[in-house]
């Protein structure tokens, strides 16, 4: 039985583990958290990844998850509305479609409840190296005793320790994109009920909406930099003090924004970015999703991708050893994945403005066929 460790237990790891398991391959997935993560923000399972979750049998589950959105306002720093449209949202596209939005932890929750049960899960723990040769890679864990697996998937994000140990530094891959981005709850102080209010104050901007039948807020709260910002990215208190800092000077509902910030459990916080390779394997080891090809949550579509890769990446290791499964599914993927990261600019040289009626959207999120 083929042996592989995936990186990550997010949505793409657990994904790529529950259809490895339906092949017949033995899985370990190794995630840095202790349990799976909280929090999040409303993500997006549009087009064919709605058949991809229905083939794991968990899209009536998706689906009863939804938000349930009435529409959306874009203000300006002033709090003045500039537009409001009840057809669209800008965080889930048209509100009378076949797409979903649901809560990270909610789709996250869905997914490892499908595999905890013949998957094996190291939670709190991470990799340290890798060393590859004819017959397996062999990993060092922070924790675990070394072991030699079959094959290794980097499937744990834009700053993915798999993609550092096989392939080179960080900053040779990720390409900040001028945005930084902070997401975390709070109570529903503003009274929201089921609609979303964006707002755009010059170099400050974001999100709020209503979760959990409109007892909380999720808020989005970003700041424009040119060129990316030095932190650290395990110390959630300084990425805080950062974005009080660059947040200062936001009008509106900012400062009470800011102040829940500092209470908030779920806090995350990291740069707009994409991730752009030439390839995405080196002998035994294959990158899964954000690790291999973020395209930023301007795309909207991250969690879709991540969804049918692990679909993808499945279905050509099932057929055919791992040199050839690696060359097909990167092939299959990359037209889409060009496509997805075009997107990112797309919405990003637009936002503010009214949503048109046709999206870039609507061509891209199907245009992928399914092995």
């Amino acid at each position: 039985m083929t042996s592989v460790l995936i990186s990550g237990a997010s949505v793409a790891g657990p994904a790529l583990a529950f259809f490895l398991r339906r092949h017949g391959f033995a899985v370990t997935v190794v995630e840095h958290a202790p349990a799976p993560r909280p929090g999040g923000q409303a993500i997006d399972v549009r087009g064919v990844a709605l058949t991809v979750v229905e083939r794991m049998g968990i899209l009536d589950d998706v689906r009863r998850h939804r938000t349930r959105m009435r529409g959306m306002s874009m203000l300006d720093g002033d709090g003045r509305e500039l537009w409001r449209s009840t057809e669209v949202a800008l965080s889930s596209g048209r509100l009378d479609g076949d797409d979903v939005e649901l809560l990270r932890e909610d789709l996250c929750r869905l997914v490892h409840d499908r595999t905890k049960d013949d998957t094996e899960y190291l939670f709190g723990d991470s990799i340290t190296s890798l060393d590859q040769d004819g017959r397996g890679v062999r990993v060092t864990f922070e924790r675990a005793a070394a072991r030699t697996f079959d094959l290794v998937v980097g499937a744990d994000g834009l700053h993915s320790n798999v993609r550092r140990l096989a392939f080179g530094p960080e900053p040779e891959f990720v390409h900040h994109l001028g945005t930084y981005l902070s997401i975390f709850s709070m109570a529903n102080e503003l009274g929201l009920r089921d609609w979303q209010t964006w707002f755009d104050d010059g170099d400050i901007g974001g999100a709020v909406y209503p979760v959990r039948d409109n007892s909380e807020l999720r808020v989005n709260l970003g700041f424009r930099a040119e060129h990316p910002i030095s932190y650290d990215h395990q110390d959630v208190q300084a990425q805080k003090r950062l974005v009080a800092e660059r947040c200062a000077g936001g009008r509106w509902e900012v400062p009470r924004l800011l102040a829940a910030m500092w209470e908030a459990p779920d806090f995350y916080f990291d740069s707009m970015a994409q991730v752009r390779m030439e390839r995405w394997s080196a002998g035994r080891v294959t990158l899964l999703g954000d690790a291999g090809h973020c395209a930023s949550p301007l795309s909207g579509q991250g969690t879709s991708m991540a969804l049918v890769g692990a679909y993808v990446l499945a279905a050509e290791l099932a057929r055919a050893g791992h040199q050839t499964a690696f060359a097909a599914y990167e092939e299959r993927m990359r037209p889409w994945v060009a496509g997805n990261q075009a997107l990112a600019f797309s919405n990003r040289d637009h936002a503010g403005e009214t949503p048109p009626g046709q999206s870039p959207l609507d061509e891209v999120k199907n245009a992928i066929h399914l092995p």
